[in-house]
C-alpha cells in the first residue's frame, strides 16, 4: 500500500501540473506497477481489453461518421433560418438541441461542428462570440448525462461496475435524473448565466468583416530600403489605405498612433492593415519585404498578397500540442503562416516561434485556399474563421443515421454488451464508406484511450492491495454517523474537484473502486455512489481545462480563465445541490 500510495501521489502530481503529457503519465504507470510487483503481467494490460476502452474508441468512430456524412446538416440549417433574430433565440435553440444530440453523440465533434456555425451567426446578429461559446460547451456537457453512451465517464463507471460483478446500468437508466439535472443547469444558463458572460471578441476581431477587402500582416524593413530614416507618420499618412497597427523594434512595442513620429530603422517589424492591392503598391514603392512571423528562426518571405486569413484552434488531441510554433514549419508543410497566437484571452505576436502550443490556443493564419485545405485535412486544428468546413458526404447520410439508430436500439433493447454493439456500429460506418479507414483511425482520441490503459490497472491495484478499503475506512472514521445522503453529496463534490484538477476520465477510473468499497462499508446499494461519480465527473464548468469542449471553445470565444469561474462556479453549486437531492430519489440507498 505504501508503494502504491507513492505511485498514486506522483501520478496525481503529474496530472495536475501537466509536466508530462497526460497520456505519457498514464502509460508510465504500467512499468511502475509491474516493477514494484503490485500487479502481475496478466492484470497489467487489463485497460487494453476493458470494455470501457473499446466502447469509447468505437463511439469516437460512430460520432465521426455522423459528422462526416452531414447528419446534422438539417440542424445547422435550422440555426441559420431561425437563429438570426437575436442572441436569445440562438441560446434557446442551443438549449433545445445540443443536450439531446450529445446524449447519443460524442460531444467533442459536435462542438467542433457547431463552432463555425455560431461564429457565422454571431457576425450576422452582431453579437460577440463569447456570448455563445460557453453555453454551447455547457449544454453538450449536460446532455452527456442523459444516456449511458452520452459521455465517456458514464461508460467507464458502467464497465468497471460490471467488472466488479455488478449488473451495470441500462442505456436509459440515467435519463430520468439526467433530464431534471440538465433542465436545472439549462435554466440557470438561460436566465442568469448569460448575463455573466463577457462581450469579448476573438483574435480575428482586428480584421474587418470583409476579408477579401483588407487583412493584417507584417513587413520587415530592409536595411537598404528608402523607408529607413523616414517618419512612420509620413509613410502611413492619416487617411491612407494602409494602416500601421504596431511597430516592433527589438523588445520594444509601439502602437500605431504613438509611432507616427518615430523614424523607421532597418529590421523594424511593422504590423499593418490594408487591401492586398494597396499593400503590394506600398511594398513596391518603398522596397520593404513582406514576411510572416518567425519560422525555424528565420522570416519567411511571402510572394503573393492574394491571401486570406483564418483562425485555427489547437485541439486537445492535436499533434501540435507541446511543440513550438517554429517547429511546426507550417509555411513549408502547408503554405500557411502564423501571424499571431491567442492564449487565455491574450494576443501574442512577439517571439511567437518559441511559444510552445497548448490545447485551446488559437493561431491567426494567413494563406490561400489550398493552404487551408491541406491544414484542414491534417485534422490537427479546428479552422473556425473565414473558411468553409469539410464538404460532407451527404449521399451517405441515409446510412450513417440508421447505423447510429441501430446501435441505440440494440444497446437499449437487447442483452448484447454495449462494447460489442458499439464496435459493430463503428465497423458498419467504415464498411458502408461513411468513413474511410484513415478517417476512422484519426477520429479516435488516443489520449483518452492511453489514459484508460494506464489508470484502469491503477484502480485494480488499489483494490488488490487494500488501499481502496483503507481510504474507505478513513472516510467512514471521519464521517462517523453522518447520513449516507450527506456522504453521497460529499462524494459528488469530491469528484467535481478532482475532475477540475485531473480529467473526467481519470477521476472516474480512480473513484469507482472507492465508491464500490464505500457502498459496502455503508451497507447501501453501490449505484447512488457510482452515479455521483458519473455525474460529478461530467460537471466541470469552472475551468477551461477539465473538459475537452471547454478547451475547444476557449479561443473562439476570446475567453479568459476568470470567465469560466464567473459563470461556472455558481453553476457547479446548483448542480451539486440538484445531484445531492436527486440521486437518492432515483436510486434508493436500499432498494427493495
Amino acid at each position: 500500500m505504501l508503494a502504491l500510495s507513492l505511485i498514486l501521489a506522483v501520478a496525481v502530481l503529474l496530472f495536475v501540473t501537466g509536466w508530462l503529457p497526460l497520456e505519457l503519465t498514464s502509460l508510465l504507470l504500467l512499468p511502475a506497477l509491474y516493477f514494484t510487483g503490485l500487479l502481475p503481467i496478466e492484470a497489467l494490460f487489463a485497460g487494453l481489453s476493458n470494455g470501457a476502452t473499446v466502447t469509447i474508441g468505437a463511439m469516437f468512430i460512430l460520432s465521426a461518421g455522423l459528422s462526416r456524412t452531414g447528419a446534422l446538416d438539417p440542424l445547422i440549417g435550422l440555426f441559420r433560418r431561425f437563429g438570426k433574430g437575436s442572441v436569445q433565440r440562438v441560446l434557446v435553440l442551443l438549449a433545445l438541441t445540443m443536450p439531446l444530440i450529445s446524449g447519443f453523440m460524442n460531444n467533442t465533434p459536435l462542438v467542433v461542428m457547431m463552432v463555425p456555425v455560431l461564429l457565422s451567426l454571431a457576425r450576422e446578429i452582431d453579437v460577440a462570440p463569447s456570448r455563445l461559446m460557453i453555453p454551447l460547451s455547457y449544454f453538450t456537457i449536460l446532455g452527456g448525462t442523459l444516456t449511458l453512451i452520452g459521455t465517456s465517464t458514464n461508460i467507464i463507471v458502467n464497465e468497471l461496475y460490471r467488472d466488479a460483478g455488478g449488473p451495470g446500468f441500462g442505456l436509459f437508466e440515467f435519463t430520468p435524473m439526467g433530464l431534471v439535472y440538465s433542465a436545472g443547469g439549462i435554466a440557470f444558463i438561460l436566465l442568469v448565466g448569460q448575463r455573466l458572460l463577457p462581450d469579448r471578441s476573438p483574435l480575428s476581431a482586428m480584421v474587418p468583416r470583409e476579408r477579401s477587402a483588407e487583412f493584417v500582416t507584417e513587413i520587415v524593413i530592409d536595411q537598404s530600403s528608402p523607408l529607413v530614416g523616414r517618419p512612420a507618420g509620413e509613410v502611413f499618412r492619416r487617411g491612407s489605405h494602409v494602416t500601421l497597427l504596431q511597430l516592433v523594434r527589438g523588445e520594444e512595442v509601439t502602437f500605431g498612433g504613438d509611432a507616427e513620429g518615430l523614424a523607421l530603422q532597418g529590421e523594424d517589424l511593422l504590423i499593418i492593415k490594408g487591401t492586398s492591392k494597396r499593400i503590394a503598391e506600398l511594398l513596391a514603392r518603398w522596397g520593404a519585404s513582406f514576411a510572416a512571423v518567425l519560422e525555424d528562426d528565420h522570416y519567411v518571405p511571402i510572394r503573393s498578397t492574394s491571401l486570406m486569413l483564418g483562425e485555427a484552434v489547437i485541439l486537445p488531441d492535436s499533434p501540435f500540442v507541446g511543440r513550438g510554433v517554429g517547429e511546426l514549419a507550417l509555411n513549408r508543410r502547408f503554405g500557411a503562416r502564423v501571424l499571431a497566437v491567442q492564449r487565455r484571452g491574450r494576443h501574442h505576436r512577439f517571439q511567437v516561434s518559441r511559444l510552445e502550443l497548448r490545447p485551446g490556443d488559437v493561431l491567426l493564419l494567413q494563406g490561400d485556399n489550398q493552404s487551408f485545405a491541406r491544414l484542414r485535412e491534417s485534422e490537427a486544428v479546428l479552422l473556425v474563421e473565414g473558411l468553409e468546413q469539410v464538404v460532407p458526404r451527404r449521399t451517405r447520410r441515409g446510412l450513417s443515421i440508421p447505423i447510429m439508430l441501430g446501435v441505440i436500439v440494440l444497446a437499449g433493447l437487447t442483452e448484447v454488451p454495449i462494447s460489442i454493439v458499439a464496435v459493430t456500429g463503428a465497423l458498419a460506418m467504415v464498411l458502408t464508406r461513411c468513413l474511410r479507414i484513415d478517417e476512422a483511425i484519426r477520429a479516435i482520441d488516443l489520449s483518452i484511450l492511453f489514459l484508460l490503459v494506464g489508470t484502469i490497472p491503477l484502480g485494480l491495484a488499489m483494490q488488490r492491495t487494500g488501499l481502496a478499503e483503507r481510504i474507505v475506512d478513513a472516510t467512514l472514521a471521519l464521517t462517523g454517523t453522518a447520513s449516507p445522503r450527506l456522504i453521497i453529496s460529499a462524494f459528488y463534490l469530491l469528484t467535481v474537484v478532482l475532475t477540475a484538477l485531473l480529467s473526467n476520465s481519470a477521476t472516474a477510473v480512480l473513484l469507482t473502486p472507492i465508491a464500490l468499497s464505500l457502498s459496502a462499508g455503508l451497507g447501501i446499494d453501490p449505484k447512488p455512489l457510482l452515479v455521483a461519480v458519473a455525474f460529478g465527473a461530467s460537471a466541470d464548468f469552472a475551468t477551461p481545462i477539465g473538459y475537452q469542449t471547454n478547451t475547444i471553445v476557449f479561443g473562439p470565444g476570446g475567453y479568459q480563465f476568470r470567465d469560466y469561474l464567473k459563470i461556472g462556479l455558481p453553476l457547479e453549486v446548483i448542480m451539486w445541490a440538484l445531484a445531492s437531492i436527486l440521486i437518492p430519489v432515483f436510486w434508493p440507498l436500499r432498494p427493495g
